[in-house]
Formats: structure tokens, sequence, C-alpha cells
């Protein structure tokens, strides 16, 4: 009968590699997502993606998986401790991984603006326009910086320099939605530290019956 401890890690290690699936099903989806025609209501989600290092997610994912299934041998020889030393140490590579996804994203949010004003740049007027659509704004910093893209939401000069530039909601739209990303990112490493400990407990648990056992042969009782 698995106690409380080995429960806990049973479930650590499939929540685990439940957000190896979670890492690897966004990264396909988003790639998926990024080859779509662009439209008003996709096209700042995959500028966005097409920012964020979607392969090195798909790379972590099959690490994830890889670690996982290294740990099963761990749980059906109740007495080794070498699959569970390896187990960590891969669990803490994909933490780190994971971590640093997180921590470059993190790091994109920082210099929001003057990122944006780089992607803006070097997008294609249609790309622009449909930016100018969604935030019903006109040009980037202004109007007149870089010029608007005359459209249906800015049809003319004066009706761009009344709108605005859209370096504020498209900022503001950014910076919540990577901070989504790289909290998610940040709460699967918090999963793999816990892991990590369950780890942890395990092997010293089996150290300690191993122990017991050896006493016991000793005194002639014989094994646990």
């Amino acid at each position: 009968m698995p106690n409380k401890l080995m429960l806990a890690f049973l479930g650590f290690d499939f929540l685990f590699a439940g957000c190896g699936g979670l890492l690897l099903g966004f990264s396909l989806m988003s790639e998926a997502a990024m080859r779509e025609t662009q439209t008003v209501d996709n096209v700042t989600q995959n500028l966005l993606l097409g920012q964020c290092p979607l392969t090195a997610g798909v790379v972590n994912a099959i690490f994830v998986f890889a670690t996982f299934l290294l740990s099963l041998p761990a749980l059906f020889l109740p007495t080794n401790r070498g699959w569970l030393r390896a187990q960590g140490w891969l669990v803490v590579i994909c933490a780190t991984f994971t971590l640093s996804l997180g921590v470059a994203i993190w790091v994109e949010t920082l210099q929001t603006r003057q990122n944006l004003s780089v992607l803006w740049g070097r997008e294609t007027p249609q790309i622009q326009s449909l930016l100018q659509q969604k935030f019903d704004c006109c040009g980037y910093v202004n109007a007149t910086t870089p010029p608007f893209v005359q459209d249906s939401t800015c049809t003319n000069a004066l009706v761009a320099a009344q709108k605005g530039g859209c370096i504020g909601p498209f900022s503001s739209f950014t910076n919540r939605y990577l901070d989504q990303i790289f909290t998610a990112a940040f709460g699967i490493v918090g999963i793999d530290f816990i892991l990590v400990l369950c780890v942890a407990m395990v092997l010293k648990y089996r150290m300690e019956q191993e122990r017991y056992r050896h006493i016991d042969e000793k005194n002639g009782v014989g094994g646990l």
C-alpha cells in the first residue's frame, strides 16, 4: 500500500508531465496560429508570439516527457535510488530551461515600447493597418512618427491626428499578454521545484528503509 509521501511524489510527477504537455501544446498551437491569415482579431497575438521562444518550448517539453519516462522505473523499483537521483537532476535541468524561457519573455516587457517600435517599423503597411484598426489609432508614436497608414480607421491626416498613436494601447496589450505567458512559465518552475523536494524526500525515505533493513539482517530478523 503506497504511503502519503509516494502518493504526493506520484501526483507531482504526473503534474510535471502535464506541464510538459502544456508547454508542447502552447508552442505547437502558437506556431500553427502564426501561419494563419492575419486578421484584426489575431494580428497582435501572432506578432507577440513571433517574439517568443516557441521552438525552445517544444525542446523543453521533449525534455520534460523524457524525464517523466525515466521516473517510471523509480515507481516500480521501490528500493532503487539511482533512477530517482537521475530524475532529480533532470527535473532541475528542465526547471532551469523553463525559467530561462520565462525570464527571456519577462525581459522583453522591461522595454516594451522600444521593442514594439522596432517591431512596428519592420512590419508591412498591411499589418500596421490591422493594428491601427484593432486599437483605433494612427501611427505608432503619433500620426507622423512613423507616418500612419491610410485605411478605414485613419481616413485622412486630420482624423489620424485626432486619434493619436498606437503606442499606448499596443504597449498595454503587450504587457498583459506577455505577463500571462511568463507567469505561467514561472508557475511551472514552482511545480518543478516541489517535485525536486518530493524526489529528495523519497530518496531519504528509501535510504532509511535500507538502513533499517541492514540492521534487521545483522540482527537475524530479515528484511522488512
